[in-house]
């Protein structure tokens, strides 16, 4: 076993040996192969290195050379730039200079013109270069020129004699001559007003040429001085002149030309005018005058006018005073001529395209002279607008009468009878429309029965309403006549301002009047009375017009039904309060009777006459006061109210005494009597006594406790056996009138208890 291994491992180290030898010498061969290629590269390394070392080396001198050749250069071209920026320098400074003097020699050439030169727009014209100049000057903050201090100032020196010169001239051209302001404002202080246009003259008095005027303005203009100038003018020949013509009808314009002195615009007086407004033509031509006036002599000069680079542009000075002036004037002519030359007639509306005429020629002529720009103005346009401004003047002037005639005395009457009627217009007859509305109504009524109401029905009773009413009423009428063929917009500003006419008496007629209607009862009455006349036409007052109206008023709108009840409830609302106010006065007349009690003492049995009496006395004043005036049933109605109050009164104090003497009762008996004697005597709703008669008769059908006061006085008399019998076991008259229980206390008040007052009251059931 020992050997076998052995054998192996020496096999093996053998093995070993020869594969390193082999190993070894294939090494030693690629190590000798890489030291030839070795060798090889670096022979071949440096035999080329030697001669690239040396170009690169020359061409190391070269870059050296041009590099120095170029910095050369480079100095060559810097000496040279800075010798050219000195020389800008130099240049820019001589060329500033020269300017400098440029500037200053034409500016002394300027002040040289302006002081040899004679024509005005030509000395504005250089001073406004010299001014120019001057401010070139000033922009070269280095400059310190001495001369430049000295030039402003003349410059300031020119331009003041200039301003000076020129205003000068504008004095002497325009001349005004105006009233003192101490003097009060009116019509005849304007007649101290007077414009002069002189003509161009010299101090001297030699006429100048015509162009001075032109040269004048124009200087003005260029000058800026022009626009102020025309302002401050505009404002006093519309105060002075302008206005006055329009406001003052007797006012005019004399226009008066002197040779050699130019024109003057004065005011005078016509003494043979009368009238308070001045007609729209004679505004107008009056106008004209004083603007063409102006327009030839002063302001039909254009301002166009060149100069080297000076332009003042192309407007007439009339279009510049147009502008200051046109709208205060036209709203002056608007207010004070215009406002009433529009027609209160719609008959007149046709007439008034003349005055339309007459305002587009005046605008026209205006227009002309250029006084006006554009197409339409706003007095054109009031003047064309005449149907708009005809509803609103009728409506406010009808508005204004109506409240007039509200604010009237209400105590000066007429008389309304059943066969009183409004005087209605006789109106156009209805559209297509309409009158198939008719017929259709006309067949409705053959439809209906054959009984008809009487002539007196829907007729007011005869009374006295206020004459202001009356004229209240028939105002109404006419704006609804107005209405009638009217505009659509017109005939509705009309319509409801018709309905404001009687809105306005519901709410003014009883405040304005408040007093008056407590306090006196006959104006009570009448109110009662107007208010009810009006409730009674407004019943068809809107039918009588429905057909005649443009629509939408004829289809239903034209109505005054709905304000029916109002002034229904308002006059019996202010009659009620009357009645109040006097059945309170009736109360407090009674309340001095010492309640009835006591009579046979002296004192309280006068008290108590007194009070009767005062008490028929008012009755027989109220009815002597609504005599004639309150409709007969109101009148009636009324007093039977006032009489009921007195007797309930006197009856309630006379149950309320628990013991009656028979002197009391005597005294009683005699002052009710005196109450039915006497009372039924205050109605006399007629004037004529004997007509009353029916209406005293009929007492018990408007005082309701007549019967009952009878009664009482029948009982202060009776003894028991015939109160017994009036009573009849509660059928007889003295149960109609009083209970059981009031019966019974009167008898206990009048009989003394016995066996005989016992039986009676057993009775009374």
């Amino acid at each position: 076993m020992a050997s076998f291994v052995t054998e192996v491992l020496a096999s093996s180290g053998k093995l070993e040996k020869e594969d390193l030898s082999g190993k070894i010498s294939k090494m030693s061969r690629k190590v000798e192969d890489t030291k030839e290629e070795v060798c090889d590269m670096i022979n071949k390394r440096y035999n080329d290195f030697l001669p690239s070392l040396q170009s690169s080396e020359e061409l190391m001198l070269q870059v050296d050379a041009v590099s120095k050749e170029m910095d050369t250069l480079k100095n060559c071209i810097e000496n040279e730039v800075q010798n050219v920026h000195v020389a800008v320098a130099e240049y820019t400074k001589l060329k500033q200079q020269l300017e400098k003097n440029t500037v200053i020699i034409t500016m002394l050439g300027h002040l040289k013109e302006l002081s040899a030169h004679k024509q005005t727009n030509s000395c504005v014209i250089f001073l406004l270069k010299a001014r120019n100049s001057v401010g070139s000057l000033k922009r070269w903050k280095t400059s310190e020129l001495p001369l430049l201090s000295a030039l402003s100032s003349e410059l300031t020196v020119q331009r003041e004699n200039l301003i000076y010169h020129l205003g000068d001239e504008w004095k002497r051209l325009v001349i005004w001559k105006l009233p003192s302001t101490k003097e009060p404002a009116g019509e005849m202080s304007f007649l101290k007003v007077e414009l002069k246009l002189s003509s161009a003259c010299s101090k001297d008095g030699e006429l100048k040429p015509p162009t001075l005027l032109s040269s004048v303005l124009q200087a003005l203009a260029i000058q800026g001085d022009l626009q102020h100038k025309i302002k401050l003018f505009s404002q006093v020949l519309l105060k002075n002149i302008l206005k006055p013509l329009v406001m003052y009808a007797s006012l005019s314009v004399r226009v008066t030309e002197q040779q050699g002195e130019g024109t003057t615009l004065a005011l005078q007086c016509l003494e043979e005018s009368d009238e308070e407004r001045c007609a729209p033509s004679k505004v107008y031509n009056k106008l004209l005058l004083v603007l063409k006036t102006l327009h030839s002599h002063l302001l039909g000069t254009s301002l166009v006018y060149y100069f080297p680079d000076v332009s003042i542009g192309d407007k007439m000075l009339s279009a510049i005073l147009g502008e200051l002036i046109w709208e205060e004037m036209s709203h002056t002519i608007i207010h004070e001529c215009l406002v009433h030359s529009i027609p209160t007639n719609s008959s007149q509306l046709e007439k008034y395209n003349t005055v339309i005429k007459e305002t587009e020629e005046f605008e026209k002529s205006l227009k002309e002279m250029e006084y006006l720009q554009g197409d339409s103005t706003d007095l054109l346009k009031y003047a064309r607008d005449v149907n708009c401004h005809f509803a609103s003047k009728k409506c406010k002037d009808v508005i204004v009468a109506a409240r007039k005639l509200m604010t009237s005395k209400m105590h000066n009457t007429v008389k309304i009878t059943p066969d009183s009627k409004l005087r209605l217009p006789k109106l156009p007859a209805p559209s297509s429309e309409g009158k198939v509305k008719q017929e259709i109504l006309k067949e409705e009524v053959t439809m209906e029965n054959s009984k008809q109401l009487s002539a007196w029905s829907l007729r007011l009773p005869a009374c006295r309403i206020s004459e202001s009413v009356q004229q209240l009423m028939e105002l109404a009428l006419d704006t609804l006549c107005e209405a009638v063929g009217s505009s659509t917009q017109s005939a509705l500003q009309l319509f409801f301002t018709v309905r404001n006419i009687f809105q306005l008496f519901y709410d003014v007629v009883p405040t304005y009047h408040k007093e008056n209607l407590l306090k006196f009862p006959h104006l009570a009455a009448i109110q009662h009375n107007n208010c009810m006349y009006l409730a009674h036409h407004l019943l068809t007052l809107g039918h009588h017009f429905r057909n005649h109206l443009p629509q939408p008023l004829s289809e239903g709108v034209a109505t005054f039904v709905d304000m029916v009840p109002g002034f229904r409830k308002l006059g019996a609302q202010c009659f009620l309060a009357q009645l109040n106010v006097q059945r309170a006065e009736l109360l407090e007349r009674l309340s001095t009777a010492h309640n009835f009690c006591n009579l046979d003492d002296e004192d309280n049995y006068t008290a108590a006459s007194k009070a009767v009496r005062q008490v028929i006395h008012q009755l027989k004043q109220l009815g002597t006061v609504w005599q004639d005036v309150l409709p007969v049933s109101i009148y009636c109605k009324a007093m039977g109210n006032l009489l009921n109050t007195a007797i309930t009164e006197v009856t309630a104090k006379i149950m309320m005494l628990e013991d009656i003497s028979s002197e009391d009762g005597n005294h009683l008996q005699t002052l009710c009597q005196t109450i039915i004697d006497e009372g039924p005597l205050v109605f006399i709703p007629l004037a004529e006594e004997k007509k009353n008669k029916n209406y005293q008769e009929e007492v018990p059908l408007y005082v309701k406790k007549w019967g009952t006061f009878k009664e009482l006085v029948i009982v202060l008399q009776a003894n028991l056996q015939e109160i017994v019998d009036r009573w009849a076991d509660s059928k007889g008259p003295l149960a109609m009138e009083f209970s059981s229980s009031e019966v019974k206390s009167l008898i206990r008040a009048l009989f003394q208890n016995t066996e005989r007052r016992a039986a009676a009251l057993a009775k009374i059931k």
